[in-house]
């Protein structure tokens, strides 16, 4: 039975850049694996990135490594790029918002129909469980936003 009562994971940061700048970093799911401890490479099938394109990604933690798919759900330019893991069925979120003196840009974990049973088992199995694998997650969101304010800053 799928794991259903699933909070949101959220971490926001301040960019002294403006929208356009931001948006052409995070827009491209190519350039993640530079920001994300857990990403080590994904490939848009088609090289478009736009919603309904697919995704294969490469995931890594320590000496664990493992595939997984991906649809691109949401591409609004300058606003917010979304896709959905097709494994466990998270959406993940970039949303940027204007602000004085750049760009607030929040990155976001949901799973709105719940976490796949084949998932938490495999998360209780082999990432410690799933408490201790979503305050990696958080973690490891913070240090992407600190990597994607670091190169928009540049």
């Amino acid at each position: 039975m799928p794991l259903t009562d699933v909070a949101p994971i959220e971490v926001s940061t301040e960019i002294a850049a403006p929208p356009a700048t931001v948006w052409a970093l995070v827009s491209d799911p190519r350039n993640y694996s530079r920001w994300s401890p857990q990403t080590w490479k994904t490939v848009v099938r088609g090289g478009e990135v736009k919603p309904g394109a697919r995704m294969f990604n490469i995931n890594r933690r320590r000496f664990l490594v493992w595939p997984t798919q991906a649809k691109i759900k949401v591409v609004e330019p300058e606003k917010k790029f979304a896709f959905r893991v097709a494994e466990n069925w998270s959406v993940w979120s970039f949303e940027l918002e204007p602000t004085a003196t750049g760009t607030r840009l929040t990155q976001r974990r949901e799973a709105p129909d719940g976490i796949s049973d084949l998932s938490v088992r495999l998360t209780k199995m082999a990432l410690g469980g799933v408490p201790a694998f979503t305050e990696e997650l958080r973690t490891g969101m913070e240090q992407t936003l600190a990597k994607v304010k670091a190169e928009a800053e540049r």
